[in-house]
């Protein structure tokens, strides 16, 4: 058999068969040689925690003004971890909770303010959800606790600081801090639907002037107060592009506690006595802040500060 004649049978038996089956209406199954290798992964994606608004305790008066306080971190993100000279781990979701908790506390002990806790427990949270509660609960002040890691630095940083939003960081330093607060939900696999850098750029176009100057009143307040109570880094005021930071129309800061990292802010960030000294300079500092904010109306447009 010549080489033209074995071509023309290779290349119209196949024809042949294929026409007559769709003549006669009939389906040639398709081998599936091979198949078996290919790995099908479905990517369906971790939904959205929903958004639940916290209870508001304190006065039964919602006259009266309204904190809301934030747990950094939470659930499967343990945010900077520490570890002493015994191998004890060090969580700093655990340290945030537990100050933020003794805060609550001692202002419900105090009166005349009411609380709102963004996490009562150990559970992720999405950062957006964080503003947005305060937003949602018409909050007169919004607190983000943090504590950070110096990384290799370790005993060499310590000291609190506090952060306001700025659209360019105050220095290098705090530009690192927000680049890995931001990225928390993006490293923890949650992301919500809607929500982009353009949108967050316009509400922080949209902000009000009397929004952050009241953030930086209050951020002053509490430097003050912490003066001869707490230990704070060099420059301790600081600013950055945090997301957290973003709500547009709360006053808004973020307290970085101390280093998780360091055996001296350690000691103060995981004992009772430690949490009570942070929980009575944020204290102090939110009945001035509050007083003041009462007794502005009354000045008149000339008897301003």
């Amino acid at each position: 058999m010549s080489y033209r004649a074995l071509l023309l049978i290779v290349l119209l038996v196949p024809a042949a068969l294929l026409g007559g089956a769709k003549a006669l209406g009939l389906v040639i199954p398709v081998p599936i040689w091979g198949r078996d290798y290919v790995l099908h992964i479905p990517f369906s994606g971790e939904a959205a925690p929903t958004l639940e608004l916290p209870p508001v305790e304190g006065p039964d008066d919602p006259s009266r003004p309204l904190v809301v306080i934030d747990a950094g971190h939470g659930g499967r993100d343990p945010g900077a971890v520490g570890e002493d000279a015994e191998g004890r781990r060090f969580e700093e979701k655990a340290i945030t909770l537990a100050i933020a908790l003794a805060l609550r506390d001692e202002l419900l002990k105090q009166g005349g303010v009411r609380v709102a806790l963004t996490r009562a427990d150990d559970r992720i949270l999405p950062l957006p959800h964080r503003p947005e509660i305060a937003r949602l609960l018409e909050a007169d002040l919004f607190i983000s606790i943090h504590a950070d890691s110096a990384g290799d630095a370790n005993e060499a940083v310590s000291g609190a600081s506090i952060y306001t939003l700025s659209n360019e960081a105050s220095s290098e330093a705090a530009a690192r801090f927000a680049a890995r607060e931001n990225d928390a939900d993006r490293l923890n696999g949650i992301t919500i639907a809607g929500a982009s850098e353009n949108v967050s750029a316009i509400l922080v176009e949209l902000s009000q002037q009397r929004t952050q100057e009241d953030a930086l009143a209050f951020a002053s307040l509490v430097l003050r107060e912490g003066e001869n109570a707490l230990a704070f880094v060099p420059q301790p005021r600081r600013s950055a592009a945090l997301a957290v930071l973003r709500a547009p129309d709360v006053p808004s800061v973020l307290f970085e506690s101390g280093f998780v990292t360091n055996q001296t802010d350690r000691a103060q960030l995981t004992t009772a006595e430690g949490r009570a000294r942070y929980a009575g300079v944020l204290a102090r500092a939110i009945r001035v802040h509050f007083a003041r904010r009462a007794e502005a109306p009354r000045s008149g447009p000339e008897g301003g500060e």
